[in-house]
């Protein structure tokens, strides 16, 4: 019995791997996109953006938990990091200015978005989940991308190698995660900010903030959030919720009409 447990146990795991295929993305500027793509059986997909100095083997851990929801995922590695590197790697990349390579770095979220859109589904279905810089750049790419199911934000500042958050948060209208250890007192409050934001231009009950005692980015997730991340892609914004109050209608001249025409006489 044991044996056919764990022989059973194998062939999933071999399964889930074989579901898996290496792909390759061609962004706008040149630049060739590793990433690693799952199809899984759900209508919606996230494309997953790792940190600075980090690949998308970060998200190996989250992977897994999203394969046992049989979840899509695109995870890539933002070009000069992995295999991203036909033309050159982030070290060498300026470190300021709005047009550095970081900031271009949007393109490589347009090219995995137009790949998930070629495959089927629509950007309404489709959620983008960053740590870190890749956080900010997740942020950035939502002034083109005003229509995706949902962001979510590990560890995000306002500003990164000059990529910055807020101006892509005020153009969406969609829901948003955040998850910042409360222990790291500046991404904390840099955190904080985007959530106000966030709250001001997408409205209430589409912000969900989740903080962790210590721990950053994908440590943080596989350790304490990725079970508040997978419910928040069942139900990412909360239902709307109606007053009970009842607001009196207007009094005007044609209710005065109509009672005189339609109450029964007193008389």
């Amino acid at each position: 019995m044991r044996k056919l447990v764990l022989l059973s146990l194998f062939c999933l795991c071999f399964a889930n791997i074989m579901a898996q295929s290496n792909v390759t993305l061609s962004t706008n500027d040149g630049w060739a996109i590793a990433g690693t793509f799952y199809r899984g059986n759900s209508e919606n997909c996230i494309i997953l953006l790792p940190d600075l100095e980090k690949t998308r083997s970060e998200f190996s851990n989250f992977a897994s938990k999203l394969q046992e929801e049989d979840f899509c995922y695109l995870s890539i590695d933002l070009r000069g990091h992995g295999y991203s590197t036909n033309k050159g790697s982030f070290e060498g990349f300026e470190k300021t200015g709005q047009k550095n390579e970081f900031n271009k770095s949007v393109e490589d979220v347009y090219s995995a978005i137009k790949y998930l859109k070629n495959k089927g589904f629509e950007e309404k279905n489709i959620y983008l989940l960053g740590t870190g810089l890749g956080a900010n750049i997740a942020a950035k790419s939502l002034s083109n991308n005003q229509n995706i199911a949902g962001i979510a934000m590990l560890t995000p500042s306002l500003k990164q190698r000059d990529v910055i958050t807020l101006g892509g948060i005020k153009d969406y209208k969609g829901p948003v995660f955040i998850g910042v250890s409360s222990e790291d007192r500046k991404h904390f409050m840099e955190a904080s900010f985007i959530r106000n934001a966030a709250f001001l231009h997408s409205g209430q009950g589409k912000v969900t903030f989740v903080t962790a005692y210590n721990l950053k980015g994908t440590a943080m997730l596989n350790k304490y959030m990725w079970p508040e991340l997978l419910q928040w892609l069942k139900t990412p914004a909360l239902p709307e919720v109606k007053s009970d109050i009842l607001v009196p209608e207007i009094y005007t001249e044609e209710n005065q009409i109509a009672e005189q025409n339609y109450a029964p006489s007193l008389n």
